[in-house]
């Protein structure tokens, strides 16, 4: 693939950010953004554009069109799925008054904290903490929106500061999490043993350095009071209904499951995120015909699970399908390599080169939304580039996971971003501003971390 091809890529992905900022529909810009890209490549000779295993149409311009049917079936299968039935779960607990109960049993003990900031820095910290059970960056942001959410915008936090501190969540530590793993592949250890000696004693600080941040940054950001609210997918600006007071337990039953029912928990039986939803909302709508005895009305209230997830597939799963189309121009076009090529010709010491790698991997990352396609794509030279510096490959391939899962945090086409963005009623350019400090301060902790625990 020639340079030109490479640089024509560039100048697409700089408008496409453009338009975005300027408001033009994220969904179509991101299309056209993706295809004009696959077309420059087909033009400039590709002669294979489908992922692998794929079956062509046999004509390689139909082609161009399929990739799009392929990422569709690709998110709706994975993370589009999970969005899907978390914000169908939250619409069903919203409407049967379970998250509006939540919200009654803990407003009175958080508002003694004096702090909404405070809280909102806390909830970072579960979250976090939840990471090794629930690995899945937009699952989680989902599950703690569906908790944490109301919560917050009742303590006095903005809609947007209160979903930003969702998005912020991407360590991605724990051996279960798909970059953990990859990395601990390429280092040769075990995944249990590269969490408890390689993740944690660096991500520890990270944690704490983004949660202290994030107090700082939303509270800053909500004093200036200038985002531009839409309509938001969640009844967040209306009064909660509160049912009884023991249906604050549904809400985050979907968490429990997950906590209990895994390899941290009981292993025999491990559940997924989208069966712990599924379940809980199963569980909820027993509950109501226990309690309401009136079928009709229970069946009817239950369809807010379906209508819910209905409405997010128009909005978010578009949006994470489209983002797969850019991505696929990107790595069509040869952007990547040219990344990779310029950061090989820079003749760098091992920790230099830690810090170069885990740049490409932070632009791979925001271009991209993935940490793991970030990761993957760049990851399997850390080896050959440790030996040939004498450096620690474990050094390198860990600063380039860590990286891959806080440039995620900013990237405005992540599947997380805009699941908060929607929940918020705001651009993901405005949940990416007030993310940056926080992931930029933990990336500055990782680097120093790994340098003081590798050396």
């Amino acid at each position: 693939m020639s340079l030109l091809v490479s640089l024509l890529a560039a100048v697409v992905v700089f408008i496409a950010g453009w338009a975005v900022i300027k408001r033009y529909p994220t969904v179509i810009v991101l299309f056209a953004a993706g295809l004009i890209m696959i077309g420059l490549a087909i033009l400039f000779g590709a002669d294979s554009i489908l992922p692998k295993n794929a079956k062509t149409t046999g004509l390689i311009w139909f082609d161009a069109i399929d990739i799009i049917r392929l990422a569709a079936i690709k998110q709706v299968a994975g993370i589009g799925m999970i969005i899907m039935v978390a914000g169908g779960f939250a619409k069903y607990m919203e409407t049967i008054g379970a998250s509006g109960a939540l919200v009654h049993a803990c407003i009175s003990p958080l508002k003694a904290l004096h702090s909404p900031y405070i809280v909102l820095g806390l909830c970072y910290l579960v979250g976090a903490a939840m990471v090794p059970v629930v690995p899945s960056h937009g699952g989680m942001a989902m599950l703690l929106l569906t908790t944490m959410y109301p919560i917050l915008l009742n303590l006095g936090v903005s809609k947007a500061g209160a979903a930003a501190i969702f998005c912020s969540g991407t360590i991605g530590m724990g051996p279960g999490t798909g970059t953990a793993l990859y990395a601990a592949k390429i280092a040769d250890i075990e995944p249990i043993v590269y969490f408890v000696h390689y993740q944690l004693p660096v991500a520890i600080p990270m944690i704490l350095v983004i949660a202290i941040l994030n107090i700082f940054v939303q509270r800053y950001f909500d004093r200036r009071n200038d985002d531009v609210y839409e309509e938001s997918i969640f009844a967040s600006d209306k009064v909660l209904k509160v049912g009884p007071p023991t249906y604050a337990i549904l809400p985050v039953l979907p968490i429990a499951l997950l906590c209990i029912f895994s390899k941290f928990g009981y292993s025999a039986i491990q559940l997924n995120t989208v069966t712990a939803l599924l379940l809980s909302w199963v569980i909820g709508v027993i509950v109501e015909l226990i309690r309401v005895r009136n079928v009709k009305q229970v069946f009817q209230d239950a369809m807010a699970m379906i209508k819910g997830m209905g409405s997010l597939f128009s909005t978010i799963v578009a949006l994470i399908i489209a983002a797969e189309v850019f991505a696929t121009g990107i790595k069509l076009c040869g952007l990547i390599t040219l990344l990779l090529d310029g950061a090989n010709a820079g003749g760098l010491g091992i920790t230099g080169m830690s810090a170069v790698l885990s740049g490409l991997i932070a632009v791979v990352s925001f271009l991209t939304g993935s940490g793991v396609g970030a990761l993957t794509s760049l990851g399997s030279i850390a080896t050959d580039v440790a030996n040939g510096l004498g450096g620690n490959v474990t050094q390198l391939i860990s600063s380039m996971q860590f990286t891959a899962g806080l440039a995620r945090g900013i990237s405005p086409v992540a599947g997380a971003t805009i699941v908060v963005a929607a929940a918020a009623g705001v651009s993901p350019i405005a949940i990416v501003r007030r993310t940056a400090i926080p992931m930029a301060g933990a990336w500055i902790v990782m680097m120093i971390g790994n340098y003081l625990l590798l050396n």
